[in-house]
C-alpha cells in the first residue's frame, strides 16, 4: 500500500491541516478518556505527520503496513517506536490510553469480517477507559462513480500531477491513481490502485459494539467523511 508514492506522499498532502486535525482529536480524547495513562498508538500512521504533533501531549507509537511509509516516519520521528504490522491482527503486547486510525485508512480492510477483526484488535490494545478514534471512508451513499480528480504539486525541484478515476466492484471502491512525477533527475510515471470498502454507518457502529465499546458517530468528522469515537468501559 502506497509503496510507490511514499516518497512523494507528504508533498501531495501538504495542504492537509495535520496540526488542526491532531488538536481536534486530542480534544476528543481528553473529553472521553477515563484511563489514567497517557500512551497513544496511531494505527496506519503513514509518514508520522499526526504523531509529530501528538508527541507533545502523549507517549506515542505508530503502526503501518507499508515499510516505505514507515521509513519516512522513522526519519521524521527517530525516537518514536514504529511497528510494521497489519491493522487487522497486530499484537504489540501492551495497551494504550488512546488509539487512532485516521485518513480513512480503515477502508483498506476489504470485508466486514476484517473490519470487525481490526476493531477487536484495536480494542484489545486499549486500557479500560481508553479511547479509540477512527476516521471512516466514504459510505455507499456518498460514493461518486466515474468521478475524475486531479492533484498537483509545483515546487522548484518537484512537479507532480496525480489523476484518478473512480470505479467500484461491489462494496469496494477503486481509485486508479496515475502519477506523473518530475525531478531534476527525470520524469517518472506509475499507477497505484487504491481499494477501499464502502461500509455503512451501521456496519461501523456494530463493529464497535460487538467488542463492548461505547461509540459515538460524528457524521462530519475531520474531513467530511465521518468520525467514530469509542470508549472502552472501565469495568
Amino acid at each position: 500500500m502506497y509503496s510507490k508514492q511514499a516518497y512523494i506522499y507528504d508533498a501531495i498532502y501538504a495542504h492537509q491541516d495535520y496540526a488542526g486535525q491532531a488538536h481536534r482529536v486530542h480534544q476528543l480524547i481528553q473529553a472521553k478518556k477515563r484511563s489514567s495513562g497517557n500512551r497513544l498508538l496511531d494505527v496506519a500512521c503513514g509518514t508520522g505527520l499526526h504523531l509529530e504533533h501528538w508527541q507533545e501531549d502523549y507517549e506515542v507509537a505508530g503502526l503501518d503496513i507499508s515499510e516505505e511509509m514507515l521509513a519516512a516516519a522513522r526519519e521524521r520521528l527517530p525516537n518514536v517506536p514504529l511497528h510494521a504490522a497489519d491493522m487487522a491482527d497486530f499484537r504489540l503486547g501492551t495497551r494504550f490510553d488512546a488509539i487512532t486510525c485516521l485518513f480513512s485508512s480503515i477502508g483498506h480492510l476489504l470485508s466486514e469480517d476484517l473490519l470487525r477483526q481490526a476493531i477487536a484488535t484495536m480494542a484489545g490494545h486499549l486500557e479500560p477507559g481508553g479511547v479509540l478514534v477512527v476516521e471512516a471512508w466514504l459510505t455507499p451513499d456518498e460514493w461518486r462513480e466515474g468521478h475524475l480528480s486531479l492533484d498537483h504539486v509545483d515546487l522548484p525541484s518537484l512537479k507532480i500531477a496525480r489523476m484518478s478515476l473512480s470505479r467500484s466492484e461491489g462494496h469496494v471502491s477503486i481509485l486508479d491513481m496515475h502519477h506523473l512525477v518530475g525531478t531534476p533527475g527525470g520524469v517518472e510515471h506509475f499507477v497505484e490502485a487504491l481499494r477501499a470498502s464502502m461500509f455503512t454507518v451501521q456496519q461501523y457502529i456494530e463493529s464497535f459494539q460487538a467488542v463492548g465499546l461505547d461509540v459515538e458517530h460524528d457524521p462530519e468528522g475531520l474531513r467530511g467523511r465521518g468520525l467514530y469515537v469509542a470508549v472502552k468501559p472501565l469495568a
